[in-house]
């Protein structure tokens, strides 16, 4: 084989005896996880907000940001629930740049794995226990869940990942909510395709064990843009698309039909500022079609300390290393703008 083999990891059994959660912490994590799947069940109408940066790149300015949202979350806690990003892995369209914490707990240092590994789980521990967030994170590798399996409150598959088997099925297999976007084409025939998978059960190879899933009935759509064949960025959000959508749930018979909006990506052309516009559009179409109202749960959005990006090695603290974001202020005031319309 063309690689090398550096070391063998530990795995999650032995990272969660390690780096183990309390029962206080624990419980947290199983009132929030009922809380919010009533979302998707609709026993709540509270607005669902996947919220935070683009890609966790430090630490100490994630659980800054993360410790704004408890007092944001506060103010709107009648109408609105959040949902912090803590997102590890960051998946690159041509395989270079940075990957995440969970390969660089450094981002100006190389590759470390095992420390990566660490790194992941200490961050979403101390989200809980400083914040009582448990917040979402993308699955990047299938394999690599049960190292926050305990912890976590929301998963995201990817564009480039919702048509690969193994995420589909270990979908399928996991308690917790699951959002597939649509894919970098825009087919939503291939997101809806993802949903009836990671919704139905199957037995199937994970982490070298013949493993059997119960199907996830939280399993459901997240529309975030999509390329054309010449390159350029179309938005899914506006009210026709949604129409559609809601049209391709009643075609496909699903359970709990439901729909976050990506602010961000394609539907922004990664102009993100834009955030602020699509997430009051989609406020409205929500309103304005009782079919949309009942069917889009929420939004995801890409938020942090200072607006914008800027590259590594720059330090402005706050800051994406990865996709631009909305800073704090602009933030709370849209957040605090959406609960008013709600």
């Amino acid at each position: 084989m063309n690689m090398n083999f550096i070391r063998k990891l530990p795995i999650p059994k032995d990272v969660k005896e390690q780096f183990p959660l309390s029962d206080d912490l624990a419980k947290i994590k199983e009132e929030r996880d009922v809380e919010i799947a009533k979302i998707f069940t609709g026993e709540s109408d509270k607005f669902l907000l996947v919220i935070g940066p683009c890609s966790a790149d430090r630490e100490d300015a994630v659980l800054e940001y993360i410790s704004k949202l408890r007092g944001l979350q506060e103010k709107v806690q009648d109408k609105i629930l959040i949902i912090p990003r803590i997102y590890t892995g960051k998946p690159r369209t041509t395989g270079a740049g940075y990957k995440g914490l969970l390969h660089q707990p450094d981002p100006n240092e190389k590759p470390d794995l095992f420390k990566g590994i660490v790194a992941i789980r200490e961050l979403h521990m101390r989200a809980l226990k400083e914040t009582g967030f448990t917040c979402a994170d993308e699955m990047l590798y299938p394999e690599n869940h049960r190292y926050l399996s305990d912890i976590i409150a929301y998963v995201a598959v990817g564009a480039r990942s919702v048509e690969n088997q193994q995420h589909r099925l270990t979908a399928s297999g996991l308690k917790v909510p699951v959002g597939m976007k649509n894919p970098t084409s825009g087919d939503l025939t291939v997101m809806m395709n993802s949903i009836t998978a990671a919704q139905s059960k199957h037995t199937f190879i994970y982490r070298g064990w013949e493993a059997e899933s119960q199907g996830n009935p939280l399993a459901h759509a997240i529309l975030r843009g999509y390329v054309n064949k010449h390159g350029q960025c179309q938005p899914n959000y506006h009210y026709e698309d949604l129409i559609l959508t809601h049209e391709m749930y009643e075609k496909h018979g699903l359970k709990n039909p439901a729909v976050i909006v990506d602010t961000n990506h394609s539907n922004s052309n990664k102009q993100y500022l834009e955030q602020i516009r699509i997430a009051k559009e989609v406020l409205y179409s929500k309103r304005h079609n009782a079919d949309i109202g009942k069917m889009v749960k929420g939004l995801m959005i890409e938020s942090y300390l200072e607006d914008g990006t800027q590259k590594i090695g720059d330090c402005v603290y706050g800051k994406s290393i990865t996709d631009p974001c909305l800073g704090w202020e602009k933030t709370e005031r849209l957040v605090l703008d959406m609960a008013d319309y709600l």
